[in-house]
């Protein structure tokens, strides 16, 4: 039995909402959102009620291990090929598609039907156990008193562009209500520590508090809503939100050397992490040396041969015939591992950037040994936020592939692949890690070096959120700046080209807990501004 209870995210308001939560007798599930709903209050750009995700729920007393997916929906009025003729650019890490004028990914178009606040509410109803008012009040306080702007959140604002993407500040000043809220009086983006405020967001809340979810599904939000994408040449309508529903599955489990993987089926990343998983099964990591030469190629091309594989065969299982027995397969990890052996290269051709980060990640273990893990995002932001409603919307139509006939091509009420990875790790049937992470497609491959950094390296979680970690999502392999150059030279003499990072944290921000005999250890990404609370 857990003796201590933890919880973990990317922004401190969010993780001592959270904790107070806990103090107060919740259960995992209570702090979880409660801690989720802050984050749209506090870091608005990379998650909020209209955005899209995953959350694991794990409660043994009660026997539930569940995944709720809540993955923002293409709108019915969206098509196949309405975009085909714009088609600029692919990011060289899959993860979006640059087409003239910007078009899905800036403004009214960009927006899918958004997941996130259906599946609150669901969690909380399902699995909580404390009144859906209650669990919004911490959210309304916090909009009604307003932000102070956090280092990573300005760092976003002035560094979040991607070649050939919108820049974060045409995002923030799209809106009417973004240019009163996100610049200052001389027009100018708030720097760090002043305060944004943005009271029509706590009004939605109360709005949500009182009425419920309906009032954004169908009711008084859903009108609003709807009534604005009308008028400005939106393709969400109010069937689209009427019509939304989350999709419940069991986890996707897999096995790696002792210890069970739980992660979330297709269009998230679970698939990714557990390939990468079973082909990395059959080298001796620890005896390679963490982060050597041979390491980071032997783990580049295990990320490339997911990557490869996610982009020919994984998008929404409603619509796409994902061959999942053949991907998780162990004798094919073996035959790539193989390849690996003798010196093969994977290629997976990109054009462009590197890929959008606008996510961010709560954990939670109770002290009942309830575990909640949950990856919530926008996306890259569109930047559109209706008057009178505060929120900002989720801009997912800029990852379809705009090209017909794909696994990510549009299609009516279409989720389309995310690196999204709410993962537990279990030893002999108790949780031992509970993690996730945002950053793009570079989700799998931070929660991917952070699981082997514990398992193989025997680090903790903080050490193991911490460590200097790379990706291969192309034939590039990216490398943070604490990697020494005298370990990337030998891969470029091998016949590698290396990105090397300015940066000294980055490749997704995995934020976690692990679990040793009822005491908690946990970890929040040191690029982020969050912290771990052990109550």
């Amino acid at each position: 039995m857990v003796k201590e209870a933890m919880i973990v995210s990317a922004q401190p308001e969010a993780s001592e909402a959270g904790a107070r939560v806990l103090m107060a007798g919740g259960n995992a599930v209570d702090a979880a959102i409660t801690a989720a709903l802050v984050q749209g209050v506090v870091d608005p750009q990379m998650c909020g009620i209209a955005g899209f995700g995953n959350c694991q729920i794990y409660m043994p007393s009660k026997g539930v291990h569940t995944c709720i997916d809540f993955h923002g929906k293409t709108p019915l009025s969206a098509t196949p090929e309405m975009w085909e003729h714009l088609i600029e650019g692919e990011t060289r890490d899959g993860f979006g598609f640059v087409l003239q004028g910007n078009v899905n990914d800036l403004g009214y178009q960009a927006i899918t039907t958004p997941g996130s606040l259906k599946a609150y509410e669901e969690a909380i109803s399902q699995y909580g156990t404390w009144d859906w008012a209650d669990i919004v009040a911490p959210a309304i306080t916090q909009a009604d008193e307003g932000f102070r702007v956090r280092p990573h959140v300005y760092f976003w604002w002035t560094n979040g562009a991607d070649h050939g993407r919108v820049p974060v500040e045409k995002r923030l000043s799209f809106s009417a209500t973004g240019q009163k809220s996100y610049f200052n009086s001389s027009g100018q983006l708030k720097k760090i520590g002043e305060k944004v405020h943005i009271p029509e967001m706590a009004d939605t809340l109360r709005k949500i508090a009182k009425q419920g979810v309906e009032t954004f599904y169908t009711g008084e939000i859903a009108e609003q809503i709807a009534s604005d994408m009308e008028e400005n040449g939106g393709l969400l309508s109010y069937q689209d939100l009427a019509n939304y529903s989350t999709t419940v599955t069991e986890p996707l489990t897999g096995a790696y050397r002792n210890y069970s993987i739980a992660s979330n089926q297709p269009p998230g990343g679970g698939i990714m992490l557990i390939e990468m998983l079973n082909i990395l099964e059959n080298f001796d990591l620890k005896g390679i040396g963490h982060n050597t030469s041979e390491y980071i190629r032997v783990v580049a091309e295990a990320m490339k041969q997911a990557t490869a594989d996610k982009d020919r065969h994984v998008g929404d299982p409603k619509f796409v015939d994902v061959p999942l027995e053949k991907l998780l397969s162990k004798d094919y990890a073996k035959s790539v591992s193989e390849k690996i052996r003798n010196g093969e290269k994977v290629a997976v051709e990109r054009y462009g950037s590197n890929e959008p980060k606008q996510t961010t990640h709560v954990a939670v273990v109770d002290y009942d040994g309830n575990c909640v893990t949950m990856t919530h995002s926008l996306g890259m932001p569109s930047g559109v936020i209706t008057d009178n409603l505060g929120f900002m919307y989720n801009g997912c139509m800029a990852v379809f592939d705009p090209r017909p006939n794909r696994a990510g091509s549009i299609a009516p009420g279409k989720s389309r692949f995310t690196s999204l990875a709410p993962t537990i790790v279990s030893k002999d049937g108790q949780p031992f890690i509970v993690l996730g992470a945002p950053g793009g497609t570079q989700i799998a491959m931070g929660i991917l070096q952070t699981v082997a950094n514990v398992i193989d390296f025997e680090m903790n979680m903080l050490e193991a959120v911490s460590a200097p970690r790379f990706s291969a999502t192309s034939n590039l392999i990216d490398v943070m700046n604490r990697i020494p150059n005298y370990v990337t030279n030998k891969l470029e003499g091998q016949g590698y080209e290396i990105a090397r990072s300015a940066l000294s944290f980055g490749i997704a921000a995995v934020h976690g807990i692990r679990v040793r005999d009822g005491k908690l250890d946990g970890g929040a990404d040191p690029g982020h501004d969050g912290v771990a609370l052990r109550v």
